[in-house]
């Protein structure tokens, strides 16, 4: 610590920079440039113009991440259907074994029978969607990357 006036001086505050920037431009856009600029800067999702700027300058990588609401709102879907037929599988259960409870074993299998058919139905079904996903996978997800 230094002496001043015959008093030890105190180092507070923030340390200073090892190479501060101290040399500043000043740039002017028209109405049309600084609307693409602005959408360029948003596009980085860079939080400070200056560092966008700057990367732009000395040709950093920016990123750029598109977020495709179609695809998003599709996935919620897919996720809220895939809880259902979660659901229907824990019913299904429940109904195997309140069928066999509750009833002889020939009504119980004559109404297992027109379970396994509306099952099967339901198999199609999945196998449809299933189909469709890996198509919408193929087409939107994949050519993205």
């Amino acid at each position: 610590m230094s002496e001043h006036n015959g008093k030890p001086q105190k180092k507070t505050g923030r340390r200073p920079k090892t190479d501060p920037a101290k040399i500043r431009y000043t740039i002017s856009f028209n109405e049309v440039e600084h609307s693409r600029f602005l959408e360029l800067f948003d596009q980085s999702e860079m939080k400070v113009k200056a560092h966008f700027i700057t990367s732009c300058i000395f040709e950093k990588t920016i990123k750029t991440i598109k977020v495709d609401k179609g695809t998003v709102d599709f996935y919620m879907r897919l996720t809220s259907f895939h809880s259902q037929f979660r659901a229907v599988g824990v019913n299904y259960n429940q109904i195997v074994k309140l069928l066999y409870n509750n009833f002889s074993e020939k009504k119980a299998a004559a109404l297992l029978y027109k379970l396994e058919k509306q099952t099967i139905e339901m198999v199609d079904i999945f196998k449809k969607v299933k189909k469709l996903t890996e198509e919408f996978d193929e087409k939107y997800l994949k050519n993205s990357e």
